[in-house]
């Protein structure tokens, strides 16, 4: 694989490492497919392919080509054959884009884009049509439906030219996305979810539009293990709302607590709706994070 021809301080560090890396996952992924670890990725629809799967009632305009004559022989009536074939799998990644996702260095917005990044390549490997789409309380932006692993030079490029979005806004963003995008498929959701209308709303216009969701949770460590203490003025860094607080040790514990609520209570969410969920830190390499979802059998289809 040929090595992208730009490389910036902000970017996801799409470089040499990072395209061996991918080389290594596309060969696990083989390596599971060949195990039979890997069902099968193109969804089945009734359609004029080559096996059989069922019969339909004639209708003035229909192929006479597809008459089952020989039914016609025994009841008089005039059936169509119909015939499965096979559609490529869309995979839709909305990757969270919003200014709670770009604090740091490194930050969960370059790791957001490698994982993106990393699993669209697999998926662009087995044919699938790869979109990505970024998104903050709106849908900023729209890589159209790729296929064939030479265009993920092309995703490189795109997730390189996002900028940073608004506050998280699941509901408003995802109802935008259903509405664009009327071909079912797998949509991979990337985000750290700090959405303060929640995030029910969203993934639900997502389900009821008969999308089939998997959510990625990002957090940073540094953002649990704080520091400091006494009088400071934190600032929402999505709201720009400032507020002055005193931190004791006391309230360091309950905002770690408050955090892991908020976890157990999304994970609850997703596994009550049978929904694929993955929580990882940003200091856990991505291709780690990458060889878990392949475990849990929910890319590789």
């Amino acid at each position: 694989m040929a090595k992208p021809s730009r490389q910036h301080p902000d970017d996801a560090r799409f470089d040499d490492e990072f395209l061996k890396k991918l080389d290594y996952l596309y060969i696990v992924s083989r390596k599971m497919a060949a195990s039979g670890q890997r069902a099968k990725r193109q969804k089945k629809i009734v359609g004029s392919g080559l096996d059989f799967a069922d019969y339909r009632v004639y209708s003035p305009g229909d192929d006479v080509k597809s008459l089952d004559w020989r039914v016609y022989s025994r009841t008089e009536r005039l059936f169509l054959k119909l015939y499965e074939e096979e559609e490529d799998l869309h995979i839709y990644f909305l990757v969270d884009a919003s200014r709670s996702m770009h604090l740091g260095q490194p930050n969960k917005w370059n790791y957001a884009r490698q994982v993106a990044a990393a699993l669209a390549y697999i998926g662009l490997s087995n044919l699938d049509r790869v979109s990505i789409i970024p998104f903050s309380s709106k849908v900023e932006g729209r890589l159209p439906p790729a296929k064939g692993k030479a265009q993920i030079f092309k995703i490189f490029n795109f997730l390189d030219a996002c900028d940073a979005g608004e506050h998280t806004s699941l509901r408003q963003a995802f109802k935008t996305f259903v509405s664009q995008n009327k071909r079912r498929g797998l949509a991979v959701v990337i985000s750290d979810f700090y959405d303060p209308d929640g995030i029910e709303e969203g993934l639900n216009a997502l389900r009821y539009h008969r999308f089939e969701p998997m959510v990625i949770q990002l957090f940073d460590e540094r953002e649990l293990n704080l520091d400091f203490h006494g009088e400071v003025q934190i600032v929402d860094c999505e709201t720009d709302e400032a507020r002055d607080i005193t931190v004791t040790p006391a309230m360091l514990k309950a905002y770690r607590e408050v955090f892991e609520e908020f976890c157990t209570e999304l994970e609850g969410y997703c596994k009550s709706r049978q929904i694929l969920y993955f929580r990882a830190p940003i200091q856990q390499p991505f291709d780690e994070l990458i060889l878990r979802v392949f475990r849990a059998g929910g890319f590789l289809k």
